[in-house]
């Protein structure tokens, strides 16, 4: 059994957990304004990963240049990491790969302080990808907790590339936003990946 193999009511029912759907959590997010590299990029490349619509190009059309503009604007003092194994504990079914984890560290060589997980939905069914995004973020939250790091915020999002799905873990509770963006608000979907990192932020 691996993150995949979950499904949002399977990882609720296994983990005990609460779901809050009723929020618009990011509602008060300030918007970043991405460089002109970034806007460049998705000015080409959004109609060509849209027209190519397989997972893998909008993993490297779409995603990987936002993220990538996320670790530039941390001055690269968070490590990226991208289709890692993230094994954890394999009786409950915490193991396999992640698309991509973002972690509070600056060591690239391995994963140390996870707490962003980003899967792509396959088939564009981001509500489909929520379990395994959130059997991921309890995987962090015991990674940490047995490394001595806890966290009391794990974050997450299921996206297509040109939609973006948001949500946290706090305790047993997972909050998914009501909201869904599309990539042309890149500004308010930048916002929302840097809320993790805001003591980082504030020190650039």
């Amino acid at each position: 059994m691996a993150y995949s193999d979950f499904s949002l009511a399977k990882v609720k029912k296994s983990f005990d957990l609460r779901l809050d759907e009723t929020q618009n959590l990011f509602v008060d997010t300030k918007p970043v304004t991405p460089s002109e590299t970034l806007r460049t990029i998705l000015i080409d490349y959004i109609p060509l990963a849209t027209a190519i619509s397989t997972e893998k190009a909008r993993s490297e059309f779409l995603i990987a240049p936002i993220l990538a503009e996320v670790r530039r604007l941390l001055n690269n003092k968070i490590s990226l990491f991208s289709g890692n194994e993230f094994n954890v504990d394999a009786t409950q079914g915490l193991q396999g790969f992640c698309d991509y984890i973002i972690s509070n560290s600056q060591e690239q060589l391995f994963i140390s302080a996870p707490v962003m997980f980003i899967f792509e939905a396959k088939k564009e069914d981001i509500i489909g990808g929520l379990g395994q995004c959130v059997a991921a973020m309890i995987a962090a939250q015991l990674f940490n907790q047995n490394q001595g790091n806890e966290v009391g915020r794990i974050y997450g999002s299921v996206t297509s590339g040109t939609n973006w799905k948001f949500l946290f873990l706090e305790g047993t509770t997972v909050y998914i936003d009501l909201t869904e963006y599309y990539i042309k608000e890149v500004d308010k979907i930048l916002g929302i990946l840097l809320q993790p990192f805001q003591p980082v932020l504030t020190a650039v």
